[in-house]
């Protein structure tokens, strides 16, 4: 392992570094000089990496060495594939998630469940809980929305992917959702990070709009540390100084991801892109940069939306997303996952009600 040190060091800070250095079993030797390039050797172990960048004394971890977390790729790792329905995301495989923004009312989910699946997307999305800015906007349905999309799981066999805000709704949501949803303003949520990892269902994990690459990573170590490998991780832009978009969609953080873990990664061009007219450009982008998937806004009347109806693409421009995304996709030897038609598959008759 190879780790930076702060410049300057004093000895009454330096002699407390190699002291943890030896109690975490290396033996250190300095590469330089200047006494600020310290290599580590012996058996690295993932919690290692985390002990030495909270010294204060250390800028850096420059190379884990054997070390690796969960997240990190490591030699001869291979990608994590993730299936939710009869859609797959990682090893060469990519999917879209497709839906309203929150759910509304039973009908219009239903149709537009429809429509995604007319597309030949397995996947839907919709918020039963919304966090939002103000206490004053439309929170979501609760309870009652997540009836709604069971229902319309029940009637078409869609998979369901929803976000849950709290840990005590864990389990509710579970019953519902075969993909549970972290969004980025419950990143850093880690009570829930790990609740949610504990669920055993495949997790959904939004990067927070202001974290880095690093703080992304470990919030998705909180997932696996729990033993639950079935993590799909989400850029879904970061928030700029620049209010041309909503956020910043970060395709230099996809194309990095794609290479330094093996999960999947994927790209929510609408809440980057605020806008509706910018949703397929940043899509196609966020694919060409190596994402294994998409997940976007729909809605049949953007108009009267109740959240984020300036950024939802109607069902003919998924249409042409889906199209675009197999183009775009061959140029690497990927695919898209892709049904023939909508599924009649009921998973059952009768409503169990939501706990």
């Amino acid at each position: 392992m190879l780790v930076r040190l702060r410049h300057g060091l004093a000895s009454g800070e330096l002699d407390p570094l190699l002291a943890l250095c030896r109690d975490l079993g290396y033996s250190a030797r300095f590469l330089d000089e200047g006494r600020r390039l310290l290599e580590l050797s012996g058996c690295g172990d993932r919690t290692h990496r985390t002990r030495l960048e909270d010294h204060p004394g250390v800028v850096e971890v420059v190379d884990v060495g054997d070390s690796h977390e969960l997240h990190a790729r490591g030699e001869e790792r291979p990608d994590t594939i993730v299936h939710i329905g009869g859609a797959a995301f990682g090893g060469g495989h990519a999917s879209i998630a497709a839906g309203p923004c929150s759910v509304e009312d039973y009908d219009r989910l239903l149709e537009l469940a429809r429509g995604v699946q007319d597309c030949g997307i397995s996947i839907l999305r919709g918020g039963a809980y919304k966090p939002r800015t103000s206490p004053y906007s439309f929170q979501g349905l609760g309870i009652v929305g997540l009836e709604m999309l069971a229902a319309v799981r029940a009637e078409t066999g869609i998979a369901i992917v929803t976000e849950v805000l709290d840990p005590r709704d864990v389990e509710r949501v579970a019953q519902v959702a075969d993909w549970i949803q972290i969004g980025t303003r419950s990143a850093t949520n880690f009570p829930l990070l790990t609740e949610v990892g504990r669920a055993g269902k495949p997790v959904l994990l939004k990067r927070g709009f202001g974290a880095t690459v690093r703080e992304f990573q470990l919030s998705a170590e909180y997932v696996l540390d729990t033993g639950n490998e079935q993590v799909v991780l989400c850029e879904r832009g970061v928030r700029s100084y620049d209010n041309t978009t909503r956020n910043l969609l970060d395709v230099g953080a996809v194309a990095h991801l794609v290479n330094a873990t093996h999960l999947p990664v994927i790209v929510d061009p609408s809440h980057a892109a605020g806008r509706a007219d910018l949703v397929l450009p940043l899509a196609r982008a966020g694919l060409a940069a190596g994402a294994d998937g998409l997940i976007v806004e729909i809605h049949d009347d953007p108009a009267i939306a109740k959240s984020d109806g300036q950024q939802a693409i109607s069902l003919q421009q998924l249409r042409e997303l889906t199209h675009d995304a197999q183009k775009v996709l061959a140029l690497d030897g990927r695919t898209l996952s892709i049904e023939s038609g909508p599924s009649t598959r009921q998973t059952s008759s009768v409503q169990e009600p939501i706990q």
